[in-house]
């Protein structure tokens, strides 16, 4: 992150990206994520998390302690309480469910005037968002990310360290139809984890077990079935729902190395 930051003065670069890494180290797996990227291990048909996604929604009081601690992060437009929707000038005085930085649940407070600027986090699930602007809030870069219109920085609430995971290979004993799937958002975003596994068992049965190319083969076959068909009316699943519309990479991994097996 730092040398992004060197970066984006000598070579004029902005921007910034989401990083999923997997390292092999010892007998273990060490997969580190930051961001919306997502890592699973499927063993025996079995699906084992190995990241989870970093997002306006799961680091909710992160945020919201942040802003609690440096108000001046706000910039005097925005609220670190939560509420259920928007607060309307006519509902002064009046009682509403709200949430702060140390609660799980709800509770009741009279609405004051600090209460109706636009709240920290708004929205829900991909439409969730910091201050308006940004829906993944761990990731390398955005150094110079701004709130439309306004001189408020967002990088106070990005961060770039990532949430490690280990697994040992050693404690069980793989087949070469164990792997760890690495995808990106534009995969997840319309494949769940269990149709992923369905694709990765579907596909790896066609092929040989000592043949190399059945990874890639399950690779492909994710990228292309998260992306959809063109039709008339834009990019389509088999279901006809629409396609991803972002970008889709996606890396499979054998656990177990190839010979017969049953």
């Amino acid at each position: 992150d730092d040398q992004i930051e060197r970066e984006r003065v000598s070579q004029r670069l902005a921007g910034g990206c989401c990083a999923l890494a997997a390292i092999y180290l010892m007998g273990k797996f060490y997969v580190a994520n930051a961001g919306d990227s997502r890592a699973i291990i499927i063993r025996n048909g079995e699906i084992i998390p190995m990241s989870r996604e970093f997002t306006p929604e799961t680091e909710r009081q992160r945020l919201q302690f942040l802003a609690f601690l440096k108000p001046e992060l706000l910039g005097k437009e925005f609220t670190h309480l939560e509420f259920p929707r928007r607060i309307q000038p006519k509902e002064l005085g009046k009682k509403m469910l709200y949430r702060d930085q140390n609660m799980n649940g709800w509770a009741y407070k009279k609405i004051e005037e600090d209460d109706l600027k636009f709240p920290l986090i708004y929205g829900e699930g991909k439409k969730a968002r910091v201050m308006a602007t940004i829906g993944v809030t761990r990731g390398l870069g955005d150094h110079d990310l701004k709130v439309f219109s306004s001189n408020i920085h967002i990088k106070p609430f990005l961060s770039c360290f990532p949430e490690v995971r280990v697994y040992d290979l050693t404690q069980y004993e793989h087949c070469p139809d164990d792997v760890l799937v690495l995808g990106t958002d534009g995969l997840w975003d319309v494949t769940n984890d269990k149709e992923v596994a369905g694709v990765v068992m579907e596909v790896l049965t066609s092929y040989e077990p000592n043949d190399p190319c059945r990874y890639t083969m399950v690779a492909q076959e994710l990228v292309v079935r998260s992306r959809g068909v063109l039709k008339e009316r834009g990019w389509r699943l088999a279901n006809d729902k629409l396609g991803s519309g972002d970008d889709i990479s996606v890396f499979v991994i054998p656990l177990g190395g190839p010979g017969n097996y049953t």
